[in-house]
């Protein structure tokens, strides 16, 4: 990280600066495309992207609180269904993503689809890849088609920060053990009369790295300072996110949520609530959440808490047709990155732009829609800024020149994570999702999608749209 606060890694002018009038003028400025122009398919299978779905995204502590995780799961899952119109058997496998596994339903693709009423002939498997965990459902179930394995899967990602295992110390952990292992009332009678009070100091989880113990919060203020990116511009940004996901959602663009009916209960929620349109001023006010007194990541340039599940369905084009369906977009390429954990820990989007646009041979113009994942705003201005600089293409990419920075007019044009919210293994299909709707309504035909994860890990993925693709 020195070598990088050694450079004032600062884009060219206009390119990843914002201000507040630039965030008005965002909203209502026209998307102008580049020529039309395919991405090639890779698999020879032409795999589509149907549809996607996912509950209301709540901050968590709030309506799901009283659930669990594979409640809102199922509901996705039944959710595509109905959306989709395709019936159960029709499914071939599951892969369904996590980031803090609830123990009692580890497997919780499997758990969720018999829940949803799935035959239990019907295969599912969990992954885990952090913020990306459902691009890796996604990818996954891309490679077990092109593999032949099978024609229709459904992907998605859960996560559930109401309710979080907290674990007893190790040292309680293990006497608990022995205990269970005793074979008289008094061996049970001298095991715990050896508690002694730090036995019950109980491990609290924290968003942080097992290799550095760094919490994001903190390397992402490391990173922002690192870039020179002002608590002004992340602020300005932050604005942004929530003022273009209040106008979405205002216009009703959000049309993958699947309304939730809240059990024991008369409610039924239908939009996301973290969406909190603010000023300038107001934010100003807000202090440092985790470099303090002088750091600039605050709980309004952040992404929250988030409790949320998604679900997608994908298949081969030639099934589609089979089934009378009319897919959203064409799922074409995809890279996964992975750097220095500490130092570069949520640049994964700085590092699979390029990588996965040479791939499909393509160039930064030829997008119409991008989509990345908010994790901080500061993390966003920091990416934009290691694409938009020479000497960090050189000395980090292996590159001769910067790759330069997404068009603004073009990206993240209903939100993001900051203000929709981020339940870290649903938000990769959320993304597929919004990419795949933002291109059939802004008349795009190719959008790149990336996001960073914990590990210093990253993905980029390249989606088309597809010609019978409809606003819904």
């Amino acid at each position: 990280m020195a070598a990088l606060v050694r450079h004032n890694l600062i884009p060219a002018k206009g390119s990843a600066t914002l201000s507040l009038n630039g965030v008005r003028a965002i909203c209502s400025t026209p998307v102008v495309h580049s020529p039309r122009k395919g991405a090639p398919d890779r698999t020879g299978k032409n795999i589509v992207f149907v549809d996607g779905v996912r509950s209301p995204f709540l901050l968590s502590g709030t309506d799901y609180s009283k659930l669990m995780a594979y409640d809102l799961a199922r509901h996705s899952l039944l959710g595509l269904l109905k959306k989709t119109g395709v019936p159960k058997e029709v499914i071939d496998y599951i892969v369904y993503g996590t980031v803090i596994q609830e123990v009692k339903t580890s497997n919780i693709g499997r758990e969720a689809a018999l829940a949803a009423g799935f035959s239990d002939k019907t295969p599912a498997h969990t992954v885990t890849m952090a913020c990306i965990s459902s691009n890796q459902g996604i990818t996954t179930g891309i490679g077990l088609i092109a593999a032949g394995a099978y024609d229709v899967i459904v992907a998605g990602g859960v996560e559930f920060m109401s309710d979080i295992p907290i674990r007893h110390s190790r040292k309680m952990r293990s006497l608990m053990l022995k205990a269970n292992k005793a074979k008289t009332p008094m061996q049970t009678l001298k095991l715990l009369t050896s508690i002694r009070p730090d036995f019950l100091v109980p491990e609290l989880p924290a968003v942080a790295e097992f290799s550095s113990g760094e919490t994001m919060g903190h390397s992402a203020d490391r990173l922002a300072a690192a870039f020179k990116v002002t608590r002004q511009e992340q602020d300005e940004y932050a604005l942004r996110s929530h003022t273009l996901a209040h106008d979405a959602q205002s216009k009703g663009y959000f049309t993958d949520i699947i309304p939730f009916k809240v059990p024991d209960s008369d409610k039924t929620i239908s939009n996301d609530n973290g969406i909190r349109v603010s000023n300038m001023e107001q934010l100003g006010k807000l202090k440092p959440a985790f470099v303090k007194p002088h750091g600039t990541i605050t709980a309004a340039n952040a992404s929250f808490l988030t409790d949320g599940a998604s679900a997608c369905l994908i298949m081969t084009e030639a099934k589609a047709k089979e089934l009378g369906l009319k897919p959203k977009a064409y799922l074409r390429d995809f890279v996964y990155v992975s750097q220095d954990p500490k130092d570069q820990l949520l640049l994964g989007p700085a590092y699979a732009t390029p990588r996965v646009l040479e791939k499909a041979g393509l160039t930064m113009k030829d997008i119409d829609v991008w989509e990345f994942h908010e994790a901080f705003a500061g993390q966003i201005l920091a990416n934009f800024k290691a694409l938009d600089s020479d000497w960090f293409a050189q000395n980090y990419m292996n590159r001769q020149s910067k790759v330069g920075v997404p068009d603004i007019n073009k990206f993240n044009n209903w939100g993001g994570s900051l203000s929709i919210g981020h339940p870290f293994a649903a938000t990769g299909v959320r993304l597929t999702v919004h990419a795949a709707n933002r291109m059939i309504r802004e008349d795009g035909q190719l959008a790149l999608i990336a996001a960073c994860a914990a590990g210093g890990q990253g993905i980029g993925m390249i989606v088309e749209r597809h010609p019978d693709g409809t606003p819904n």
